[in-house]
């Protein structure tokens, strides 16, 4: 396969089932559903951690959240382990951002040769009250997340619309070049992140009263596993938007801002495809985690449960089937050896041990449902490790201090219904468990994660400084 140019779209917090492509019965994703029927769509996509920064940096390196060690939103990106950045600079690859990143700083060497409207954590602290977990405290010490919703317009919209303008004009004036030689082009933006504020065109799409009620809500009779209940009563997100008439209006803007994010999207594409360059050009969509969108009675993200932990993953290029649906587990450690592949770049022998495949690979391979897919949290709002595991059939979560959950994919895709107390499936419970011991000592790197998140909060002044420190909602972008 000939060497290509890479753009890689990652939007923020987008519910993998929230796409015209994936059967979302409401959502108007008329680009991204353009990109799956002219690509390869992975309905089995995860995230290495179900938040912002660890994601982002799994995605950088290729490696797993208890390897590089970003574990939360104040323990960011720094340029180590290498990226697949790096890999390009030092092949000769142009390679350049613009958008959210969500590294430390922008003066790191992180991998890229330039970075425009790049977005970073917070004065390169970020979140650093959600590394107190030891004991976690008994709510939310920050602001409230949902006082503002619906019709608007946040300093989030304008970001996006510079940041697809700035690919835009990237892509005119990279065509207009004489070097026709591979380059690399990252573009973040930050929709459907919250605040869930949108432009009243976008909004008027949904009317409010269409949406239909998250299910398997605590007050009609669903019982919270108790690691995911002690996160609800951390951020209490549902409490704050109180009522059923503030959910729906939530959704419906949930869903504006996902058609806001696929308009910013389709500007992208479109100016790819008028420069002459999508020809020779290997696109990746994706995002950094999904959403709960109120389903058990919690939002964000934060849990192991597919709402959170699936991510949509699309690639369109030269070689790569289109229309194509594969059930094949795919993960964000899977960019790493893709860009490398897409850009005919030799893996470095230091890449030997990184868990990810080309996702080119996979898209044009038979199915492989022994795949496994793997993710962890050890962030905001949870008292102790959190890890998950999953096949083509089944997904295992493993609970420091608690009982493991086990869901039949196949006959309950929404996780309703928890098998680990059964008899009959203890077998496949203990299958998972070895498996994940084998991947690592889930206690050990629970307290690991402590030990790293317990000296920042000493270099801030210990628990009660650190509690008062940090963004306490969505991160600051530059302003357009």
């Amino acid at each position: 396969m000939p060497a290509t140019n890479v753009l890689i779209l990652l939007s923020d917090e987008h519910n993998a089932r929230v796409m015209g492509c994936a059967g979302h019965p409401l959502v108007q994703t008329p680009r991204l559903d353009r990109l799956a029927r002219e690509g390869t769509r992975f309905a089995n996509a995860y995230t290495s951690s179900p938040i912002c920064v660890p994601a982002r940096a799994s995605i950088a390196t290729g490696r797993y959240v208890h390897e590089h060690r970003c574990w939360d939103n104040a323990l960011a990106y720094q340029g180590s382990p290498p990226s697949w950045g790096h890999r390009m600079q030092s092949a000769g690859v142009a390679v350049e951002s613009i958008g959210k990143l969500h590294y430390r700083n922008q003066d790191d060497d992180t991998g890229f040769d330039r970075q425009q409207w790049a977005a970073h954590i917070l004065d390169g602290i970020g979140q650093v009250w959600g590394s107190v977990r030891e004991p976690l405290p008994e709510a939310h010490p920050a602001a409230a997340l949902f006082k503002d919703i619906g019709a608007g317009e946040s300093s989030y919209n304008r970001f996006d619309r510079a940041v697809a303008d700035e690919a835009v004009r990237w892509l005119h004036e990279r065509a207009g070049r004489r070097d026709s030689s591979p380059w690399v082009l990252f573009v973040g933006l930050v929709a459907p992140h919250f605040p869930l504020i949108v432009p009243r065109e976008y909004l008027d799409r949904y009317p409010i009263d269409d949406m239909p009620l998250p299910r398997l809500h605590p007050d009609r009779g669903y019982r919270r596993h108790p690691w995911v209940e002690r996160h609800a009563r951390f951020s209490r997100h549902d409490e704050q938007l109180g009522t059923d008439a503030r959910r729906r209006l939530a959704l419906a803007s949930y869903l504006a801002l996902t058609s806001f994010m696929d308009e910013q999207i389709g500007k992208v594409l479109d100016a790819l495809a008028q420069s002459g360059q999508a020809d020779r050009t290997t696109v990746v969509y994706s995002s950094d985690h999904g959403d709960n969108l109120g389903e058990r009675g919690l939002w964000n993200k934060c849990t192991l449960y597919r709402e959170s932990t699936a991510v949509p993953m699309i690639v369109r290029g030269p070689g790569i089937p289109a229309g194509r649906v594969t059930r094949t587990n795919v993960s964000l450690v899977d960019l790493f050896p893709t860009v490398l592949q897409a850009t005919g770049v030799a893996p470095d022998p230091a890449d030997a041990d990184l868990p990810g495949r080309s996702l080119i690979a996979s898209a044009c391979g038979p199915d492989d449902p022994g795949r496994l897919a793997f993710s962890e949290y050890h962030a905001v709002g949870s008292e102790s490790a959190g890890y998950m595991l999953a096949d083509s059939r089944y997904k295992y979560h493993h609970y420091v201090g608690h009982a493991p959950e086990l869901f039949d994919l196949q006959a309950d895709p929404q996780e309703a219904n928890d098998l680990a107390g059964d008899p009959a499936y203890a077998p496949v419970l203990e299958r998972f468990r070895r498996r994940l011991l084998d991947m690592l000592d889930p206690v050990e790197v629970d307290r690991r994660a402590k030990s790293d998140q317990r000296q920042l909060i000493e270099r801030f002044g210990g628990r009660e400084a650190a509690l008062r420190i940090g963004t306490p909602g969505a991160t600051p972008v530059p302003a357009a």
